[in-house]
């Protein structure tokens, strides 16, 4: 499943209707009524007000054990109850892709035990990271996450969580986007 693409269009149409969007940090992005979220190209052809593109690559910051135990307890997008849907589109600063990737790797789980923090939280919630930094696109990582309605308490809480973390010390632009399922 490595180097899918995907586009997140933004627009008047989709399979998730938006409910709020919340910028955290920098520049919003146009507000949109749904999103579509589909395998795709780099080709740039959408009807939409804005398009994002990510890429499903390799784990890049986990370990052998620890990406064994995400496999396991991930649930796979698309349950049928899982309605609720929260789209991140997130952009690091300069000083966090000037540190080594072994630098990264320490910050995101010595100090802010990003993967432990979110296991305590499968199989609830269901996500999958996108790649864009290395295809030239206007955020980093685009993560998508999918939850049961009664499951959104638990997620503000994860988020809390990793919003305080020394990780996201570096996070320069954020937007939180909350859908339900048309």
């Amino acid at each position: 499943m490595n180097n899918i693409i995907f586009d997140f269009i933004g627009g008047k149409t989709g399979d998730w209707k938006v409910l709020k969007t919340t910028t955290l940090i920098g520049d919003s992005l146009p507000n949109v009524t749904h999103i579509d979220k589909m395998q795709s190209s780099f080709i740039n052809r959408f009807e939409g007000t804005w398009s994002l593109k990510g890429v499903i690559s390799s784990l890049r910051y986990t370990e052998k054990e620890e990406n064994e135990k995400l496999k396991a307890k991930q649930p796979d997008l698309g349950r049928k109850k899982a309605t609720y849907a929260a789209f991140i589109p997130i952009k690091k600063n300069e000083a966090w892709w000037n540190l080594a990737q072994d630098e990264r790797r320490k910050i995101m789980e010595n100090q802010s035990k990003h993967i432990q923090h979110g296991m305590k939280y499968l199989p609830a919630i269901a996500r999958q990271l996108f790649h864009s930094r290395d295809i030239d696109e206007p955020f980093d990582f685009l993560t998508w996450f999918e939850f049961a309605p009664e499951d959104e308490p638990a997620f503000n809480e994860l988020l809390g969580i990793m919003r305080q973390s020394e990780e996201w010390k570096y996070v320069e632009r954020e937007i939180d986007i909350r859908m339900v399922r048309m």
